[in-house]
């Protein structure tokens, strides 16, 4: 089969050329879409960072308003305590300690449904407004509220509440919140172990010494209240400061942060789409000058490979020739051996042919005197023919010394009949030998037919019996059964007579040359086995090899082999071989039914 270079390659390049180019496409957008994921994470990191900066900045001011405001209440504790406690507060305490809360605290707490969180009952919160109501009816309690409310005015501070070491609110600027528990409070425990807790919290509205105030920030802090000129704990405070203008200037400030970020953000967004701009159209540009590459390579490749397909074919143009030169001189030196054994083959027949019909023409001419006698008698016979009796005192008195001389007898004649008997038999042999050659050499006329492979198989084995030594048996060994195969029947007669006249060569005394058809599966299979040398392991692997021969120079080409296998491999089959040293040697040719399109050219 032709193998077509300039086409195959081609097909093959422009394929990996749209591959290439596919691939280098596909990588492209792969690498503008990371490009821009790395811009996008770059971007989403930087405006992260820029939130959480102004996100803890606000935290800090936060955390800063509510220690610096903290650190107030505790000195804002400390000079209500040093002003109040000991004269107001610190005798009123001692008289609402006097009010028992333990039937409030033996009320259990209960969990609500909805939170899960432990919450004091209707009926302990109820208890404990009626401590809260006995606390106010005490007295001196208008008075402590008036003098709180009066050193409160005017400040930043919106409520006060006073808690005894019980947890129990003595006193809120808020009347209502007088008497509640604040036991379970972790602020109020916080402070009562020694150490304020504050916390920052916005009420939408909150009762202060002014009236209702809405929509406030306020920071509540839990102070322990020590007793003035001492470190013991004696009671908690609650402060509550309004912090509203604090805190909105530090939201205000968080904004600016959070705009001068977006702001940056969005320079950076724009930085960033124009260096993927810039980066697409280099991709762009470097994609297609390597597209431009690819192109001109492909031009010069195909170049190149058309100039080497051109060479290709002239080179296997002038193989083809060569190969049939070579054929046919393998093929003529084959017919040289066939017809010298043929010319043997005649020469026999014809040889003892020629001397049988020179001593049947010399018997002949001594059978001249008696039939010239005989031929005068029977003239004589015929010039009377009523007379009962011929007298042949005239033939023998005019033909004694002819008759004297005759030496002849019956015998004489059956000799030559036998003797040309044997002409005919000769001239049989030769028209056998005739009709094989005829047979031989009428398959050339046709290149591919149905073939009886046995016929063709026994017209070589009887060509071959020519040209070989007589002390080599030829046998067949034919399948009956076996099928008709599409072939060139002229190209296969030189395959096995090439291989038969390869293996009586191999036979150096008597021997055996066997010559087997057999069919299996979709194949026909010729055997031809020698009992000769068998060929040695280093000389096996060569046997194929154009010029390769062990033959003396002058006798073998190296092409009878490489040829056979050329022509059984152009059928669609394979020539094969085994081979044992000292046992012999078993070629086989497997052929299919049919010849393959390959074959047909």
């Amino acid at each position: 089969m032709q193998f077509h270079l300039v086409r195959y390659f081609t097909a093959a390049s422009l394929g990996m050329f749209l591959l290439v180019a596919a691939a280098l496409t596909y990588f492209e957008f792969q690498q503008g879409d990371f490009f821009r994921a790395t811009q996008a994470k770059q971007a989403d990191f930087f405006k992260e960072v820029q939130d959480g900066f102004a996100r803890r900045q606000e935290e800090a001011a936060r955390r800063d308003l509510l220690t610096i405001h903290e650190s107030g209440n505790v000195n804002l504790t400390r000079l209500f305590a040093n002003a109040l406690w000991e004269r107001d507060f610190a005798p009123f305490v001692e008289k609402a300690q006097a009010i028992s809360v333990e039937p409030c605290h033996a009320i259990a707490d209960v969990k609500d449904e909805k939170t899960g969180k432990t919450v004091a009952p209707a009926e302990k919160k109820a208890c404990f407004a009626e401590v809260g109501k006995k606390i106010m009816a005490l007295p001196g309690f208008r008075e402590l509220d008036a003098k709180v409310v009066d050193s409160m005015k005017k400040s930043s501070v919106f409520k006060i509440k006073v808690f005894d070491l019980r947890g129990v609110t003595i006193y809120s600027s808020e009347h209502k919140q007088v008497g509640e528990d604040k036991l379970s409070n972790a602020g109020w425990r916080q402070a009562r172990d020694g150490k304020p807790a504050s916390e920052l919290t916005h009420r939408d509205k909150f009762s202060a010494f002014e009236g209702v105030v809405e929509n406030r920030d306020l920071i509540s802090s839990y102070l322990p209240v020590l007793q003035p000129g001492g470190d013991r704990i004696v009671g908690v405070f609650e402060v509550y400061s309004d912090v509203t203008p604090f805190l909105a200037q530090i939201k205000d400030t968080s904004a600016q942060l959070k705009k001068t970020a977006t702001d940056n953000q969005a320079r950076v967004t724009q930085a960033a789409d124009e260096a993927q701009a810039e980066a697409e159209s280099s991709s762009t540009k470097t994609l297609a000058a390597v597209m431009l590459l690819l192109g001109i390579l492909f031009a010069a490749l195909f170049a190149i490979v058309r100039r080497a397909d051109g060479i290709i074919r002239t080179q296997e143009k002038e193989r083809e020739e060569s190969m049939q030169q070579m054929a046919q001189a393998e093929k003529m030196a084959s017919l040289g051996q066939m017809v010298a054994g043929v010319a043997h083959q005649l020469n026999t027949p014809l040889a003892f042919s020629h001397s049988n019909v020179s001593l049947a023409i010399g018997a002949l001419q001594e059978f001249e005197t008696p039939l010239s006698v005989a031929g005068r008698l029977a003239n004589l016979v015929r010039a009377n023919p009523d007379a009962e009796s011929v007298p042949l005192d005239l033939v023998i008195n005019h033909s004694r010394p002819a008759i004297e001389q005759i030496r002849v007898d019956g015998q004489a004649a059956k000799q030559v009949a036998e003797m040309l008997g044997d002409v005919i038999q000769g001239v049989d042999q030769m028209r056998e030998l005739v009709d094989n050659l005829k047979d031989f050499t009428r398959l050339d006329r046709a290149k591919l037919s149905d073939v009886d492979i046995n016929a063709t198989l026994h017209t070589v084995v009887y060509i071959a019996r020519s040209s070989i030594p007589v002390r080599v048996a030829i046998n067949e060994e034919f399948d009956k059964a076996l099928p008709a195969i599409e072939c060139n029947p002229s190209q296969l007669n030189q395959v096995f007579l090439n291989l038969i006249t390869n293996a009586s060569q191999a036979i150096e005394g008597d021997g055996e040359v066997r010559v087997r058809t057999r069919a299996n599966g979709n194949h026909v299979f010729v055997d031809v086995i020698d009992n000769g040398a068998g060929i040695p392991a280093e000389v096996l692997p060569n046997i194929f090899d154009t010029y390769y021969t062990t033959k003396p120079k002058g006798i073998g080409t190296g092409l009878g082999l490489p040829i056979a296998r050329d022509i059984v491999r152009a059928h669609g089959g394979e020539l094969t071989v085994e081979t044992e040293v000292g046992k012999g040697t078993t070629f086989t040719v497997a052929l299919p039914y049919s010849v393959p399109e390959s074959g047909r050219a």
